[in-house]
């Protein structure tokens, strides 16, 4: 299942290269992994059209990372379906040129493609965590370019490339969009607290979902990219699910308001389970998260409030 290490240098010092380095994860993951000694590149869409081989090669040639996180993607899900010709030139042609940009340039670097827990088939709440061996089944868009997306790594790997295929599952913090349940939550609840008379709008409240501090996401990255541990397939994930609702709980709690729900039918999927077994990750590289999820549903929901206090917000 995994290969052995071979590379050299020292992985307190790499260059690392981050494709996707303005968005969500990489805005924090760069700075992270600055502080821990390497010296980091990146280019998002507004440099680098990951799409475009010719410039993704250029890229990696001029860069001559050691190691490379490839994030960049389109990652909301109802984006992916309303575009999937798009998403299908991101997601899957993007890393298909990150491949051969690696491939041809630096073969002995690692690469990271970051998959999604949605590759997994959804789940009952109360099922088991999804472990590595489970079969994919992706549904929609989004989830089906990002298994090819990772297929397309593991064809690479099997030809002899130092590839990590990563499926992590939510994560959240200060930062993110309010495309994603925590965010949108977050912001519905801090201007309701600061008067806002308007009910919240929800989708199915019973689904669930495992969570995740975004920098814990990125400490798992940083663990990851160490040329020691093995390659191979790993979740990112906290293996505790937690009921969507429970979320719209805390956050309200915290904020001390009772707000008032409307079902969102724009919103509304049935209920369903995507909870990620991360014994492996923990086994193999000692990492584990270190955020509550009380601490991280208030750093998103301080992150808001400051957010409405803004002109034009």
């Amino acid at each position: 299942m995994f290969a052995p290490p071979r590379r050299l240098w020292n992985a307190a010092q790499m260059k690392i290269l981050v494709t996707g380095s303005l968005g969500f994860v990489g805005n924090r993951l760069i700075p992270h992994l600055e502080s821990a000694g390497h010296a980091v590149t990146g280019f998002d869409r507004d440099t680098v059209d990951v799409s475009d081989p010719e410039a993704v090669s250029a890229f990696v040639r001029a860069s001559a990372p050691e190691a490379v996180i490839h994030l960049a993607a389109i990652a909301f899900v109802p984006s992916a379906a309303r575009d999937p010709n798009l998403a299908h030139r991101v997601n899957v042609e993007g890393t298909r040129n990150i491949i051969e940009a690696v491939r041809a340039h630096v073969p002995e670097a690692r690469l990271l493609l970051i998959g999604s827990g949605d590759q997994y088939p959804p789940q009952a709440p109360g099922d088991p965590p999804l472990s590595e061996e489970r079969a994919l089944a992706p549904l929609g868009v989004y989830a089906e370019t990002k298994a090819v997306a990772e297929e397309l790594g593991h064809a690479a790997a099997r030809a002899g490339m130092d590839v990590v295929r990563i499926r992590a599952f939510n994560h959240t913090g200060p930062g993110q969009s309010p495309n994603f349940v925590a965010p949108d939550f977050a912001r519905q609840i801090a201007r309701i607290e600061a008067g806002d008379r308007a009910p919240m709008r929800v989708g199915n409240l019973d689904s669930v979902r495992d969570f995740l501090h975004v920098d814990d996401v990125i400490e798992a990255y940083r663990h990851l990219i160490d040329p020691e541990v093995p390659n191979g397939v790993y979740n990112v994930s906290s293996g505790v699910g937690i009921r969507i609702g429970e979320i719209l709980a805390a956050l309200a709690s915290r904020a001390g308001v009772e707000p008032e729900i409307l079902r969102d039918e724009a919103r509304w999927r049935p209920a369903d389970a995507r909870v990620g077994n991360c014994h492996r990750l923990q086994e193999v590289t000692g990492w584990k998260p270190l955020r509550t999820l009380d601490q991280t549903l208030e750093a998103v929901l301080d992150d808001w409030r400051a957010r409405i206090r803004e002109p034009g917000a």
